[in-house]
């Protein structure tokens, strides 16, 4: 991401809590008329096995134990245009295309170590893809999923006290907090 791009993101979000709550909940219904055929039964768990092998289990859990794919499956639902909606369950059918292609095999029956090889390739796929899109393009479906893992995990109870910092309830300001290096991210509620 870009800085360009880091401040329009920025400006979208203090735009959102300006406009209010209830723009955001009314911009967050689902268009489509049949969102429960969305997603099949078995997707919420490939989703799962995606985001945990973008954020896998180290010394914090990872992204399977913050339920991600559940996550992903309510906010693909609920708040993407049938557009986006598209994409990404195309995008998911695309992946396992890919994983046929490389490995002859789907990839859920992949090993890690191949699940990370060919999300790497699709990540370098998408980074080139999202430099030359046009501004009214889809996103690349990888993005997709990768900033929804990254929302996912880190707004879920396990990704803001096991992965960051958490404090309940924060103290007064202190701008020069000591930081030694290696030391995890603050998360305020």
């Amino acid at each position: 991401m870009n800085r360009r791009e880091a401040i329009e993101r920025v400006a979208w979000i203090l735009g959102g809590t300006v406009i209010g709550a209830e723009f955001f909940i009314s911009g967050c219904k689902s268009k489509t008329t049949d969102t429960a055929s969305l997603f099949e039964a078995d997707h919420e768990a490939y989703m799962d096995e995606i985001a945990e092998t973008i954020l896998p289990q180290t010394s914090t859990p990872g992204a399977k134990a913050a339920k991600v794919g559940a996550f992903m499956a309510v906010m693909v639902r609920d708040c993407y245009t049938p557009e986006d909606q598209k994409v990404f369950t195309k995008g998911l059918d695309q992946l396992n295309d890919e994983c046929n292609k490389k490995y002859s095999k789907k990839f859920m029956e992949l090993d890690p170590k191949q699940r990370t090889e060919i999300l790497n390739a699709l990540d370098k796929e998408q980074i080139a893809y999202t430099k030359t899109k046009k501004h009214d393009a889809p996103n690349h479906y990888f993005r997709m999923l990768k900033e929804l893992t990254l929302l996912g995990y880190f707004t879920s109870e396990v990704g803001c006290t096991k992965a960051l910092r958490y404090v309940p309830v924060p103290g007064k300001f202190i701008g020069d907090y000591p930081y030694k290096k290696g030391d995890r991210a603050w998360a305020l509620s």
